[in-house]
């Protein structure tokens, strides 16, 4: 219910404003400026984005099926239980407010560990069930308690591991080494939970110079300070390369992993391969209708002229004050990344089309879908589900956390890709 309502919210006002935007700025084109084929080129780009969208989908089918035939085998073989207890010690440092032992923990701790690993459709169920044993403790029932923000904040940063379904598209697309912007995925995304979960310690009064909590953010910042060191350091085909073989080895690691996790566990890794591999097939059948929408409208908005004037408008502004206006068209991406996720999907896809997967903007637009997660939606359903009305400072620091990933994925890209 609280999703349906979202995407009403949200969604229609964002593809109703681009169609009719395209068709106002169309309209003007022909009969202001005297360009006659414009309303035809509007038209026909309805044509050929239906077209695109409904051929990535099916295209994305066969990957989508093996990676989360994979996921299952790691699922059922109780590597989400494993990555749970293993950050349990910061878990209970970074949650003071919650007795421990609460059983909020598990449900979290899962629902981390299945957002890192890519299972969607395991962590949402999993994060609303968190909420609900948040809320039982919850002295306010109408009023976000601290641990509900301090976990809705790190779900929105969108900390991911695995980032299977942006390697799928980039695949679909004609990508040479799809899995090139994993590194730059995964240091964004270290950037926009970092900063996140700082802010919300900060306000809260966590401190932040425990021991455990200490060695865990101080590691992580140290392997993260090093990795852009060697990339600041050495040259950038350099640093492609290796970024492309870290992401292979790292990628075949887990896919190893949860194989001999799943014979260890005695589980019978072909079967549950095949139950994954189903849910993956539906999941890509899914999407069809939702990508076809949103690229129908990004079409028509980029036909008309629209989408010109907009990018122009702000490259003339960066230029305006001497700098390097490359990462502008990845733009619209970026903003529209914490209000919609099917809608930043299909800025993606449209930029990827429009300018290539390898190509700057391409592999830019790939690492900010990767970055941070959908703070709005997130920030609705969630909340939604105990029917909690103040939400306090969790959307400012959600979106200071989005801030945070999406100027590292550029600054990333640069770095890696430029």
């Amino acid at each position: 219910m609280v999703d349906n309502q979202y995407r009403i919210m949200a969604l229609n006002y964002i593809w109703v404003g681009l169609i009719l935007i395209a068709v106002l700025v169309g309209c003007i084109q022909w009969l202001v400026m005297g360009d006659a084929g414009i309303m035809s080129a509007i038209l026909d780009s309805t044509f050929a984005s239906a077209k695109t969208g409904f051929e990535i989908s099916i295209g994305l089918t066969g990957v989508l099926s093996l990676w989360m035939g994979i996921m299952k085998i790691g699922e059922q073989a109780g590597v989400v239980n494993q990555l749970s207890r293993g950050v349990s010690p910061f878990f209970t440092r970074i949650f003071p407010d919650l007795p421990k032992g609460h059983p909020a923990f598990g449900s979290m701790l899962m629902n981390i560990s299945a957002t890192m690993l890519g299972i969607d459709n395991a962590a949402t169920p999993l994060g609303l069930q968190a909420l609900r044993e948040m809320q039982e403790t919850n002295p306010d029932k109408n009023r976000a308690s601290n641990p509900m923000i301090m976990f809705l904040v790190l779900v929105t940063s969108g900390l991911t591991l695995v980032p299977v379904s942006i390697m799928t598209y980039r695949a679909q697309l004609g990508a040479a080494n799809p899995a090139d912007v994993f590194l730059p995925i995964l240091l964004a995304t270290y950037f926009a939970a970092i900063t996140g979960v700082v802010a919300v310690a900060i306000i809260q009064r966590i401190n932040l110079l425990d021991k455990v909590i200490l060695g865990t953010l101080g590691g992580l910042t140290l392997f993260v300070g090093g990795v852009i060191a060697a990339a600041m350091y050495f040259p950038q085909e350099t640093v492609s390369k290796w970024s492309a073989v870290l992401a292979a080895v790292l990628l075949l690691g887990v896919i190893c992993w949860f194989i001999i996790a799943g014979l260890v566990k005695k589980v019978n890794v072909y079967d549950a391969f095949i139950d994954g591999a189903k849910g993956g097939f539906g999941t890509a059948i899914g999407i069809v209708p939702y990508l076809i929408a949103m690229l129908v409208a990004i079409g028509m908005f980029r036909a008309s002229g629209a989408m010109d004037y907009m990018v122009n408008g702000v490259a003339w502004c960066f230029a305006a004050c001497g700098l390097n206006t490359d990462f502008v068209p990845a733009l619209p991406t970026a903003l529209m990344r914490p209000l919609s996720g099917s809608g930043a999907r299909g800025l993606m896809v449209d930029a990827m089309v429009q300018y290539g997967a390898d190509s700057f903007v391409g592999r830019l637009v790939s690492i900010l879908q990767g970055s941070t997660d959908t703070t709005f939606y997130i920030l609705a359903v969630y909340f939604g589900s105990v029917n909690i009305k103040d939400t306090r400072y969790a959307l400012a620091c959600g979106l200071l956390a989005d801030f945070a990933g999406i100027v590292a994925a550029i600054l990333l890209a640069y770095l890696f890709f430029h």
